[in-house]
């Protein structure tokens, strides 16, 4: 990362780009992981208070079906709204682009 910022009198404007975008690909990828972490735990802790009335040493049958239930929903739902998200930013794209023309 430090060769990043080390100005050469030898490196092109295109060269500079390619760092640019490749320091903002690893950017948007540790968000995307955070966001993803923050999701996950977000859910069990969520499912946890719903599923386990009475914590102990290990989990009922109909406790582990409720966290399992609990879990896919929040995960369906999740996936769901990111589908709808993404049509709508390329909706919203191709909208901004055809006004350009």
């Amino acid at each position: 990362m430090s060769d990043f910022f080390k100005s050469s009198s030898s490196s092109s404007p295109s060269d500079m780009t390619a760092k640019k975008e490749a320091v903002m690909n690893g950017v948007r990828s540790e968000i995307a992981l955070a966001s993803a972490q923050e999701l996950i735990n977000k859910t069990n802790e969520k499912c946890f208070a719903k599923c386990v009335t009475k914590p102990g040493p290990s989990l009922s049958s109909s406790e582990e079906t409720c966290l399992s239930r609990c879990l896919e929903r929040y995960l369906e739902t999740f996936n769901m709204i990111s589908k709808t998200y993404s049509a709508r930013l390329s909706r919203e794209r191709e909208q901004r682009q055809l006004n350009q023309i």
